[in-house]
């Protein structure tokens, strides 16, 4: 550890920090341009194979960015597609990028560091950085906005450069140091944990622009909302923030290990996708029409009616279901789609019961901002499982590659143990320790699938 990250993870004052130099190198998990070229994609790549540790160069800083210590980081599914190399490999993403010229074309380079999540120090700030100083304690998210840009003054989203830290560009969060742009940080939740903390950006800013934010289903108090892989990252926090503003959350999952988890949180209505036909074995070309009917009976006959929402960012798999399955006038919000991008649906039931899709993406600072609002409310708490350190950050990929996780996979960066980064300890006493860490009794609790490889 260089003398930089030791001074921030000892909580230095900001003058210390500034004085002492960045490093020339830092260690960093990261994809090599090499490997995309000789991955056979049809045989199913293991991330472990592709995901390396190593020292990459420290990266010119400019003027809108700050280089962040990073404590702590998080796998997201964006971290597991780039290092499948699928749909496309990243790096042609990287290269896109660089057309636009200047300091864009730092981020071509035969390699990437990928990590689309952070909580950290700051320990740089660029000469156009106005409300940030070294010393700040962060968490990072990661859209990438481009603030001269015309369409990101309407809503951050909807910039035309918009895109994704630590996916569409390089640098990203799953290293000993990250750069970012000012316009990525949020202040760090005092009573958490950097490993905490570093779990809440991606998946819970973007559960609340889908759910919460006007650019999403604008949830409202009674909703039923159906929300697949309910104990994933993105589905955990989901049924947070639904049962937070007064709907009625109906949570799918696919093992018993997982239902029973998601009732002791407290899940309204908890269906194991089995029961309509859904399990790993089943049909793929089963008929999501037919799957929705079974799905919707259940529904109604526990809580009395359809889904006002269904939340996906499952995909393929789940799509035409949620089409289906949504009351006349309801929802579907997608963000994602972890089993497939292509969807097929039966658009009459869309049109003619007057249904809409939602497509949306991260979430803009503003929405970003009240999310971590709530975190630092305890509104919401985290839903950290297991916690891996950046050595090892390829057997973490792994776990959510395979859907062997559940809740948010976190990874040690300079952060030497669990536990650290706590400034308000009597917030969190007040929160509560048995309810901020009650995923993490949880780690690790669903098997391998069978033939896989460990």
């Amino acid at each position: 550890m260089d003398l930089l990250s030791k001074a921030a993870l000892n909580g230095a004052p900001p003058d210390e920090l500034e004085r002492l130099p960045l490093p020339d190198e830092f260690l960093a998990g990261h994809l090599r341009a090499e490997d995309a070229e000789a991955v056979d994609r049809a045989a199913g790549t293991d991330v472990r194979r592709t995901l390396h540790v190593g020292l990459v160069p420290m990266p010119e800083l400019a003027p809108d960015e700050v280089v962040v210590a990073v404590m702590a980081s998080s796998i997201n599914y964006n971290t597991v597609w780039s290092a499948m190399f699928e749909p496309i490999s990243t790096f042609t993403t990287l290269r896109r990028y660089a057309r636009q010229g200047g300091y864009a074309t730092r981020h071509d380079l035969p390699y990437q560091v990928v990590g689309s999540d952070a909580s950290g120090v700051v320990v740089r700030v660029g000469a156009g950085v106005r409300h940030w100083r070294a010393g700040d304690h962060v968490v990072v998210s990661p859209a990438y906005v481009d603030d001269q840009d015309p369409g990101s003054h309407d809503d951050g989203m909807m910039g035309t450069h918009l895109r994704a830290w630590g996916f569409e560009t390089n640098f990203g969060g799953l290293a000993h140091y990250t750069i970012v742009r000012a316009t990525q940080l949020v202040a760090k939740p005092p009573h958490l944990t950097w490993e905490e903390a570093a779990t809440i950006t991606l998946c819970a800013g973007t559960a609340y622009r889908m759910l919460v934010g006007d650019h999403g289903a604008r949830m409202k108090q009674g909703d039923v909302v159906l929300i697949w892989g309910a104990t994933g990252g993105l589905g955990a926090y989901a049924v947070q923030m639904v049962r937070n503003g007064g709907g009625v959350a109906v949570g799918v999952v696919g093992s018993r290990a997982k239902a029973d988890l998601l009732r002791q949180q407290g899940c309204d209505l908890v269906i194991d996708r089995r029961e309509i036909g859904m399990g790993d074995d089943a049909d793929p070309r089963a008929d999501a029409a037919e799957l929705g009917r079974r799905l919707g009976r259940i529904i109604r006959a526990e809580v009395g009616e359809d889904p006002s929402i269904a939340f996906d960012y499952v995909g393929r798999s789940t799509f035409g279901t949620s089409v289906h399955v949504v009351r006349r006038g309801g929802t579907v919000v997608t963000c994602g789609s972890s089993t497939g991008y292509e969807h097929s649906y039966d658009n009459r039931y869309l049109w003619m019961n007057l249904k809409r899709v939602v497509g949306s993406h991260i979430a803009n600072l503003r929405e970003q901002t009240e999310c971590v609002r709530l975190f630092s409310r305890g509104k919401l708490v985290p839903v950290l499982t297991s916690v891996y350190p950046l050595e090892r950050v390829g057997d973490a990929a792994r776990l959510v590659q395979q859907n062997r996780h559940l809740g948010k996979v976190g990874v040690r960066c300079l952060a030497p143990s669990d536990g650290l980064g706590v400034t308000d300890p009597a917030a969190r006493a007040r929160i509560g320790e048995e309810r901020l860490t009650a995923w993490r009794r949880h780690a690790a609790a669903v098997p391998a699938p069978a033939g896989a490889a460990r």
